[in-house]
């Protein structure tokens, strides 16, 4: 019998009288991927930060239970303590230094030095960093993960794919290793990419490493995983070997209700002569990773178009460019009029609202309450959520001050419409989840009552049944408020869910368009940028 690597007994954590996991029984043998599945807020967040000795649970009353590591009880109070234990953790979020080399990103903090003449006169103090030897540690543990990339290479130079594998790289070589947690590991990487990184995954498993793995792309558990354990609302749901799940049942327990299988919503009452609505023509982005080089289509008014391609090819540059995010040039008209490109009010001021991919970086005040993040363009834009100054009219404006009761109302609206999973609307954005984050992106886009959505990735990181409130969400808004939607997504098939036209783009350009119900040979053929096939549309 394999070695117990990792045995959690009975955890369970409450904060300020909330228990947020109860009862929680996880064990991991050497060699074991274990697969940990569950929607925002089911508490595997909770579940990690106590494994990995995360100030915030100390900090807050500590935890129920006991961890065990090699069949040894350990009192895991800090991250030192973890990796001291041979833990590793693989976060979502990148902890990378954009200006540093691979070698320097993998050795910070355990550089090896060597001694010269100054050092053996004056102390230790003095050594240099032996680059020779820190490079081949380097290349050793990005050579296990079946990647050859110059170590000398800065961060900054690097895809986001292989960002991933140094992260990866940095925890093999600290050296006696014997667990490694792997937090939505594949959220930002294509499927190329994430082929590899399972690929790496399942080589370390062989060398008897213990991987617990956190996921919300459920095909990648059942292809990659030994054991499945379930967690839904802070209780293990079900735990057990991969061949006692299917894709579908691991769905509905974690959400706790049947999931239907996907289908696609047709509709009889659109119709492709409907008026233009948003004409794009030439359009140029320098957006770097997602250039865009000669793109033009015309959108048809209250219709959702799907943009899809692989990664790299331009389709996240499009929205990003019209949007004034990142340099651009072309003609754009709204019913005739024409958009000033490079200038975001300009597209706001439109009437066009924008869900950007990069929830953190662009998405999102991080440290600003949730009600404040839904409500912040729309009072900077139109002006809502304001009180009027009682006094005469010229000085009514400088006089204006926000109605926090009106954006609290339209804050708990949202919250329960979209399930942002929270402790209130004051919470700040940093706080929460990957997918929540995402959803208060979408619930600020809502408030602008736009008449065009571009949505970029708009379900990247969300698990499987806040996915499904998303899409549903899109085209509620499209049916009953006639917004038209431009949707860019990785997932093809969530495109052919609720799209009616989907248009691929590769190098930048237009391939064609093609109805959701095409053949799949078709959008195989222009995902590969195969411009003998027909343009549908």
């Amino acid at each position: 019998m394999a070695q117990k690597v990792l045995e959690m007994k009975n955890i369970g954590k409450s904060y300020f009288g909330t228990q947020v996991l109860k009862d929680i029984n996880i064990t991991l043998e050497a060699g074991e991927i274990h697969a940990l599945a569950g929607e925002n807020g089911a508490g595997k967040s909770t579940l990690m930060n106590i494994l990995f000795g995360m100030p915030v649970i100390h900090q807050t009353g500590g935890f129920e239970g006991e961890v065990s590591i090699n069949e040894k009880p350990v009192n895991l109070n800090s991250p030192q303590k973890a990796m001291a234990a041979g833990i590793g953790m693989v976060h979502q979020e990148f902890m990378l230094l954009p200006g540093f080399t691979i070698t320097e990103n993998i050795k910070l903090n355990r550089e090896i030095t060597k001694d010269n003449i100054f050092s053996k006169i004056f102390g230790k103090s003095l050594k240099t960093l032996n680059f020779k030897a820190m490079n081949k540690d380097a290349k050793k543990a990005m050579t296990q993960l079946g990647m050859s990339i110059d170590e000398i290479t800065l961060i900054s130079k690097l895809p986001v794919g292989h960002m991933q594998f140094v992260e990866i790289a940095r925890e093999i070589d600290k050296g006696e290793i014997k667990l490694l947690v792997f937090d939505e590991p594949t959220a930002v990487l294509t499927e190329n990419e994430a082929d590899k990184l399972l690929e790496a995954m399942e080589r370390l498993s062989k060398k008897g490493i213990a991987i617990l793995f956190i996921t919300h792309r459920l095909d990648e558990i059942m292809r990659v995983a030994d054991t499945i354990t379930i967690l839904r609302d802070g209780q293990m749901v079900e735990s057990g070997k991969k061949e006692s799940f299917t894709i579908e049942t691991i769905a509905e327990k974690m959400v706790g209700r049947k999931m239907s299988k996907s289908e696609m919503l047709k509709r009889d009452d659109f119709i492709e002569t409907a008026p233009t609505l948003l004409n794009i023509e030439n359009l140029k982005v320098d957006m770097p990773g997602e250039k865009v080089k000669n793109f033009s289509l015309e959108i048809k008014k209250g219709e959702i178009l799907g943009i899809g391609g692989l990664a790299g090819g331009g389709k996240i540059g499009i929205s990003n460019g019209i949007m004034g995010l990142y340099p651009a040039e072309g003609n754009i008209s709204k019913n005739g009029i024409p958009i000033a490109l490079n200038s975001p009010v300009s597209s706001l001021n439109q009437k066009i609202a924008f869900v950007s991919e990069d929830r953190r970086g662009i998405g999102l005040l991080l440290d600003e309450s949730i009600e404040m993040n839904i409500a912040t363009t729309a009072i900077q834009i139109q002006n809502k959520f304001l009180k009027k100054g009682l006094l005469k009219k010229e000085f009514s404006k400088s006089l204006s001050f926000y109605d926090n009761v009106s954006i609290r109302k339209h804050a708990l609206e949202l919250i329960k419409e979209l399930d942002i999973r929270c402790t209130g609307p004051e919470q700040k954005a940093r706080s929460l989840s990957g997918g929540n984050q995402q959803k208060v992106c979408i619930a600020r886009a809502f408030t602008l009552e736009p008449e065009i959505l571009f949505v970029s990735e708009p379900t990247r990181g969300i698990d499987v049944g806040a996915k499904q409130i998303v899409l549903d969400l899109l085209v509620k808004m499209n049916r009953e408020h006639g917004v038209t939607i431009i949707m860019t997504s990785s997932e093809l098939a969530e495109l052919r869910k609720i799209c009616d036209r989907i248009a691929i783009v590769s190098e930048g350009e237009l391939v064609g368009t093609l109805p959701p119900d095409a053949p799949d040979v078709d959008f195989g053929l222009m995902m590969a940028a195969k411009k003998e096939v027909v343009h549908h549309g």
